[in-house]
């Protein structure tokens, strides 16, 4: 689902009213667009097949899987396979952990991705059950797929980067100073993350 251009132009515009110098981003780079990705189990095996590697060999796994799996990759079928087939997919050791960490959970009832707690501190504890599946891909999946609107990835480098360019600051912001500097915005802080990954590799800023 994600946030839509609306929400996300509010958002925008809400921090720009607090803080002069996003104005000065938002006209040199515009309103960003939006970034949607589909709920559900693959949207989150897709992020454990894409972690630490490019995303030509991460297509490249997904692919193979769909062809192994079914295009659908059920999760039941994931769980049937070997390590050896799964291997033969481009899935590492660590990866198969991590995707039948994943399966387990959808299949045993465990996580119910159709109702994740509105909490979203609660959410993200829900999502890190799955193993290789931490904060930020927790964070990632709930603004991007749920659109949940004060999502704050305080531990992404764009992020952190972009607030040091935008605001002026003398160094980048640990993760910490990042959800420091972040609370005034509540509860459009999504919609900031979402401006600030598009001033971040903007070549006008």
């Amino acid at each position: 689902m994600g946030l839509t251009a609306q929400q996300i132009k509010h958002g925008v515009d809400h921090a720009v009213s607090i803080e002069p110098a996003f104005a000065k981003g938002l006209k040199a780079a515009g309103y960003p667009e939006p970034r949607v990705r589909p709920t559900g189990y693959r949207t989150l095996l897709r992020t454990i097949v894409g972690q630490q590697v490019s995303v030509a060999a991460a297509a490249s796994v997904w692919n193979k899987l769909e062809i192994e799996l079914g295009e659908g990759i059920n999760p039941d079928e994931l769980l049937s396979r070997d390590h050896d087939q799964l291997r033969a997919c481009g899935l590492s050791r660590q990866k198969q952990a991590y995707a039948r960490s994943l399966c387990e959970l959808v299949v045993n009832g465990e996580l119910d991705l159709t109702n994740l707690p509105t909490d979203d501190e609660e959410a993200i504890v829900e999502l890190t059950r799955i193993k290789g599946i931490g904060r930020w891909s927790a964070e990632i999946y709930l603004l991007f797929a749920e659109g949940r609107p004060d999502i704050w990835p305080a531990g992404d480098l764009a992020v952190q980067v972009a607030l040091h360019k935008l605001l002026g600051l003398p160094e980048r912001p640990t993760e910490k100073e990042a959800r420091a500097l972040s609370e005034p915005y509540r509860p459009h802080r999504g919609a900031l993350a979402i401006f600030a990954w598009h001033c971040y590799d903007n070549p006008a800023l």
